[in-house]
């Protein structure tokens, strides 16, 4: 006996691994296929809440993983790249685009598993073209989905025999809630609902559970599938804190919402049963579809309701990086090339003001290490990538119409202020690096060289911030000082170069350490030399 019961348990668990692995073969399959088209999809399709549902939809869909599409929404609302509001929509979608994985189970190929499984394995060894591998990759998980819960299933089996596991199926339909616990605690164990809502259907396919015990459990699994996006948000916004609770209360409200009309909630899935002819693994895809469908049908006009109570539970400010550009309105272009100068020049100045913001990251990580800082000065970054386009593209716009003489030196030195800001994040990107450098390979940098940096970074800060000031101004004085500035930039490099061979003859510190120091130093100079290209302009040179 103890044997078969190993064996059991063995298959089972083996079945439930190879179910999650399939699972995110299968997505990542995917998403390599769909590329960043998925990042794309969320980010155009978002403008307003019903095509955020749609969107969310068919992510997930695609990624076999509402978690997925959670995380991915959490991460966007993180970069500043989507509100909340816009979030929650994606989030009810992700809720109803995970279904798909049930559909797929309850059509049963499972007899086919292994030959799937042995296809995908062929496409992905045999084949060196990227796109190739990633449909063989989608085609191997998909095969493993299946193979697991043929594994699974065997392992359930004898379950149905036990009196123990009679008796607690017979108490979770007389105490549905207690269903909704085994179901949340379950899928936040495994994290993934749709192994949890498999298990589920092996379940009722083997006759181990009745309907009115498996429907608590569908509930409780849609609430242990928000534990992933929780995990995803930890250390991130504010905002994105709060998209990952939408998904906890979104989840919440539904159960809470289906429990109280149990009854009439299973008496529609027995009718569903009887009208389409429906099998076992089948019924229970069309119970979590229709909760999904019904629950974000329920609450979607309440989107700003639920945006206000996740807002009161997290409370404070968003410290959220706008990648979207603020100023840049074409009607303008064609209205008036002057005022449509003034607002690309009112956005240049806010791309400075990050650059800024992004070089005081970067200072704050080579003094901390805290990958916090980092995180942040990486996001700037993307927003000064983003803001270069945008500026760009609008400054080649206006000078599609006719512009007068002032006009048109204005628009040459505001095209050049943006290269030169935008080159700024790249070379505190190249720091980060460095440090990143530094800390995988241990290196380490003497006090003094620590002292030194600090003190060429405080002063490349002053730099940059007096170039943008003067630049907003239009301010001669400024800018003559910020020309200054570099100056002593320049020395202040030439002199740690030296100090630094010095230390290094001394054997104070050691040669990794010395390419770490010099080339944070020449970062910080051409940075310099960035900020007086601005100045520069508003002198006129």
């Amino acid at each position: 006996m103890d044997i078969e019961v190993q064996s059991l348990i063995f298959e089972f668990i083996g079945g439930i691994g190879i179910f999650l692995l399939g699972i995110k073969f299968m997505g990542d399959g995917l998403q390599k296929s769909a590329g960043d088209r998925l990042r794309d999809i969320l980010d155009r399709f978002t403008s307003n809440p019903f095509l955020g549902v749609l969107a969310g939809i068919i992510v997930t869909g695609l990624i076999q993983s509402s978690s997925g599409t959670t995380v991915l929404t959490v991460g966007l609302v993180n970069a500043g790249f989507m509100t909340l509001r816009q979030a929650i929509g994606v989030i009810m979608g992700a809720n109803i685009g995970t279904t798909v994985t049930a559909f797929i189970i309850g059509i049963n190929i499972g007899e086919y598993a292994l030959p799937i499984l042995a296809v995908g394995a062929l496409i992905l060894f045999f084949f060196k073209n990227q796109k190739v591998t990633a449909v063989g990759q989608t085609i191997f998980g998909f095969g493993a989905l299946f193979f697991g819960l043929e594994l699974m299933g065997s392992g359930l089996k004898p379950l149905s025999q036990l009196e123990v596991f009679h008796s607690l199926t017979l108490s979770m339909s007389e105490t549905p809630i207690l269903g909704v616990v085994i179901g949340t605690v379950f899928t936040v164990i495994v994290q993934s609902s749709s192994a949890t809502i498999g298990i589920l259907q092996g379940l009722f396919a083997e006759g181990a559970m009745s309907l009115e015990a498996a429907l608590p459990v569908l509930l409780g699994d849609n609430i242990g599938t928000t534990i992933t996006a929780i995990l995803a948000s930890i250390g991130t916004s504010i905002a994105a804190k709060r998209a990952a609770l939408t998904h906890v209360v979104f989840n919440l409200i539904g159960a809470t919402i289906f429990m109280l009309i149990l009854g009439l909630f299973t008496s529609f899935v027995t009718f569903l049963q009887g009208q389409l002819n429906l099998n076992p693994e089948m019924t229970i895809a069309f119970a979590h579809g229709s909760y999904n469908l019904m629950n974000t049908a329920i609450q979607f006009p309440f989107i700003g309701v639920l945006a206000w109570i996740v807002t009161k539970l997290i409370p404070g400010e968003d410290s959220i990086i706008e990648y979207k550009p603020k100023h840049l309105d074409p009607i303008f272009i064609q209205q008036s090339s002057t005022v449509a100068l003034d607002q690309a020049k009112a956005e240049v100045i806010r791309m400075g003001e990050f650059a800024h913001k992004g070089l005081e990251e970067t200072n704050l990580y080579v003094t901390t290490q805290n990958q916090k800082h980092s995180e942040m000065a990486m996001q700037v970054e993307g927003a000064l990538n983003n803001l270069d386009r945008e500026i760009t593209d609008y400054l080649v716009s206006i000078a599609a119409g006719s512009l007068s003489d002032t006009e048109s030196v204005k628009h040459t030195s505001l095209m050049n202020s943006v290269r030169d800001i935008e080159r700024i994040g790249d070379h505190y990107e190249n720091i980060i690096e460095l440090i990143d450098y530094k800390m995988s390979n241990k290196v380490n940098l003497t006090e003094q060289a620590l002292e030194d940096l600090n003190t060429m970074f405080d002063l490349t800060l002053l730099t940059v911030k007096q170039a943008v000031e003067s630049l907003e101004k239009m301010d001669r004085e400024a800018a003559l000082e910020v020309v200054q500035k570099e100056d002593k930039i320049d020395k202040m490099e030439r002199q740690f170069r030296k100090k630094h061979i010095i230390r290094m003859n001394e054997g104070l510190c050691s040669g990794s350490a010395g390419i770490v120091f010099v080339d944070i130093i020449s970062n910080l100079e051409r940075i310099g030399d960035h900020a007086v290209n601005i100045a520069e302009e508003v002198l006129g040179e």
